[in-house]
């Protein structure tokens, strides 16, 4: 019997060791995994988280840099219609102030030679006035007359 005895001992220690475990060894542990295992948890969750906020600040971040250059294409297609509008106006401006330049030139040229005219028409007049003076000085002698008159075509 004493194998019995020491048989039913040892179930008996094992069962208070076991009893004595579960309730003051066994929940802390537990407790202590399942706080590891809500801590995994929420770290796969913020990781997962995480990689949907990385995938859709690319998308964002992508979409933004294809605002960016049609903006700038808009940017550099305006800057130059613009430019070409420039150069058009000024263009226009060279030939506007060509055509005032020949008008001007023109008007001071007809204006030049209608003053050379009226002093060419002076002296003619005067040439022909001394001219008739100096055949009325001579007393009209039909000799001399001729003479004088060939003289005057001669200064002419």
């Amino acid at each position: 019997m004493n194998l019995n005895a020491t048989l039913l001992g040892q179930m008996v220690t094992f069962a208070v060791f076991v009893g004595f475990t579960m309730k003051f060894v066994w929940p802390p542990i537990t407790n202590a995994l399942a706080q590891r295992q809500k801590r995994i948890a929420e770290g796969l969750a913020a990781a997962e988280r995480g990689k949907h906020e990385l995938q859709l600040s690319q998308e964002q971040d992508l979409l933004q840099l294809r605002e960016a250059r049609a903006q700038a294409g808009k940017i550099i297609e305006q800057a130059q219609h613009k430019g070409s509008v420039l150069v058009e106006q000024a263009k226009e401006k060279a030939i506007e102030e060509g055509k005032n330049i020949k008008k001007a030139t023109e008007s001071e040229l007809t204006q030049q030679i209608e003053n050379v005219k009226s002093d060419l028409r002076k002296e003619v007049a005067l040439i022909a006035l001394q001219g008739a003076e100096k055949i009325i000085a001579q007393h009209l002698n039909p000799q001399s007359h001729h003479t004088l008159i060939n003289k005057i075509i001669d200064e002419i």
